[in-house]
């Protein structure tokens, strides 16, 4: 992993701000989240995610993963329409 592919994914990451995405995160031990939600900040070496929640009556949950996440293939991340 070079700094080069770790600044394309971050202004990737950036210029997709906002945007509906899925997200499938490793959890160890072979067990996968699958979630949507939408990228609502990015920093210098983490960006964050507000999933949303199939419960209306709860709130949306923010997660966090690091640029380094997303090299090492631990979170996948598509857009949706």
């Amino acid at each position: 992993m070079t700094q080069q592919e770790l600044s394309c994914i971050r202004r990737s990451i950036h210029n997709h701000l906002g945007h509906r995405i899925r997200l499938s995160a490793n959890r160890g031990r072979h067990r996968y989240e699958v979630s949507e939600g939408f990228i609502r900040e990015t920093y210098p070496n983490i960006f964050v995610v507000e999933l949303i929640s199939d419960n209306p009556d709860k709130n949306n949950k923010k997660v966090s993963f690091s640029y380094h996440d997303v090299v090492t293939e631990d979170v996948k991340m598509c857009l949706l329409a």
